[in-house]
């Protein structure tokens, strides 16, 4: 068994216990276009402000039920993400976002299954699993939050379960430039920052029972993909794997 790298700090424990927010949001006809003005107004955002390199796209499946599994940088991460993609995936969100009044609303608008960190947040992984059975594409950030270091930080293990339970394949996406201090730092000097998304070859994990040692070779399997994607600088706890 791989041994589990550490974090520098303990993983965020949301302090917040609402699980009658968390579900998985019905596809109405409003809740699409709302999408795809969010997944436009993205695309402009990524257009004005930064310059944007994205490879690996063939690498992406056309259809089906799928986990999308991203590195953690900054803010810009998703809207990078949104941009990119040729579709509007289901996104797990900390519900700690819901206190600032303009992501509780467009987060309810688009239909964020939001997760409460640090605890068995059964109302979420069920969530995800319904979207997989409808079809839909599910992304999460397995760090849980995003990296105080720059780089990769140790998983969590919601990623590697929802994998295994759900028996979809693991895309995975790594981002590059999108720390926050380096984005709004430039937008200040009225210059675009130079990003890069990286989609990976999606891969399976095999089934796996909840709470098994075999958890952790899922989530270690996870991060080293992500991993081996990332220039060495972000590769973090991983460094050692690559």
């Amino acid at each position: 068994m791989p041994k589990t790298p550490s974090s520098p700090t303990e993983k965020p424990l949301s302090t917040l216990w609402q699980p009658e927010l968390t579900r998985l949001a019905r596809l109405s006809w409003v809740r699409v276009l709302f999408r795809r003005f969010v997944q436009g107004l993205c695309r402009l955002l990524v257009f004005a402000f930064t310059s944007c390199d994205v490879h690996g796209m063939e690498n992406y499946l056309a259809d089906g039920p799928a986990l999308i599994v991203m590195n953690h940088l900054g803010d810009p991460d998703i809207v990078v993400v949104v941009a990119s993609l040729p579709d509007f995936p289901e996104m797990i969100g900390k519900i700690e976002a819901r206190d600032i009044r303009i992501l509780r609303w467009v987060g309810d608008s688009v239909g964020v299954i939001w997760i409460h960190r640090g605890r068995p947040d059964r109302r979420a992984l069920s969530a995800a699993l319904a979207a997989f059975r409808e079809g839909r594409r599910v992304i999460i950030a397995p760090e849980g939050r995003e990296s105080l270091t720059g780089g990769l930080e140790t998983g969590t293990h919601g990623a590697a379960f929802l994998a295994s339970r759900g028996a979809v394949p693991i895309i995975p996406i790594t981002l590059t430039g999108t720390e926050n201090w380096r984005v709004y730092g430039l937008m200040k000097k009225m210059s675009r920052a130079r990003i890069s998304l990286t989609v990976g070859k999606p891969f399976h994990l095999p089934a796996l029972a909840h709470g098994s040692a075999n958890l952790v070779n899922g989530t270690h399997q996870i991060m080293e993909a992500l991993a081996r994607q990332l220039p060495p600088e972000y590769r973090g706890v991983y460094s050692s794997d690559n």
